[in-house]
């Protein structure tokens, strides 16, 4: 069961303003990952679903959350049925996010009141979403749609609430477009956890590198 509530899920995402991707398939990886994260002021991660047993590093993962980082909200992405919804909600997944809009995991995660971030690319696809409850839109591919596509969708659409995954790096000049174009919060994965990283186990400079994202990302919402 999900520790977190969908409406804090959602105000959380919008105060931090920012979601960290990451998957990987040894446990003791994530949980460094996740505590530099954690440490550096993220207070969301998002554990793609894109291995074998993914799921069962993530039940370890949260688990390891909720004793040792209790503000911590760990959902799932690159989730593409309602099955693995269902699966992913089961071990507690505090919100759900997709590449595209399918009906059937906005039903599974209402009926358990978890957020889920579906994946759309259009207007059309993005009133769907919300007519099913969608509070947070992901908009995807960031790196094809851009900062322009988010201007003109909140034009007529104002109260939209848009999360851009890909495309999306840590740079001041990337960051500020998204921002500037009015997005609730951005989606990043290699660009802020990056294989330099992982591959010299540096999770202090992992985290001191989130913790720049969020004072960059602070400072550009201030302006």
């Amino acid at each position: 069961m999900a520790r977190f509530t969908r409406i804090q899920v959602a105000t959380v995402m919008e105060k931090t303003g920012f979601v960290p991707l990451f998957y990987h398939n040894d446990i003791e990886v994530c949980k460094e990952v996740l505590r530099a994260c954690y440490n550096g002021g993220a207070r969301l991660l998002e554990f793609t679903n894109r291995g074998d047993f993914a799921h069962e590093v993530f039940g370890e993962l949260n688990k390891f959350a909720a004793k040792e980082l209790p503000e911590m909200i760990l959902g799932v992405g690159s989730v593409t049925d309602a099955a693995s919804a269902s699966l992913y909600m089961a071990l507690g997944a505090n919100f759900v996010v997709t590449p595209v809009y399918r009906e059937d995991i906005a039903i599974v995660c209402n009926r358990r009141k978890v957020l889920w971030s579906p994946g759309c690319g259009s207007l059309t696809e993005i009133a769907t979403a919300e007519q099913m409850g969608a509070e947070i839109i992901k908009v995807f591919p960031g790196s094809t749609l851009g900062p322009e596509f988010i201007k003109a969708i909140k034009g007529p659409c104002p109260w939209t609430s848009i999360m851009p995954t890909g495309g999306v790096s840590t740079d001041e000049d990337n960051l500020r477009g998204w921002f500037d174009a009015g997005v609730t919060c951005v989606g990043m994965g290699s660009q802020l956890i990056t294989k330099e990283f992982l591959s010299s186990k540096d999770y202090s400079g992992l985290e001191k590198h989130v913790t720049n994202t969020v004072e960059l990302i602070n400072s550009i919402r201030k302006k």
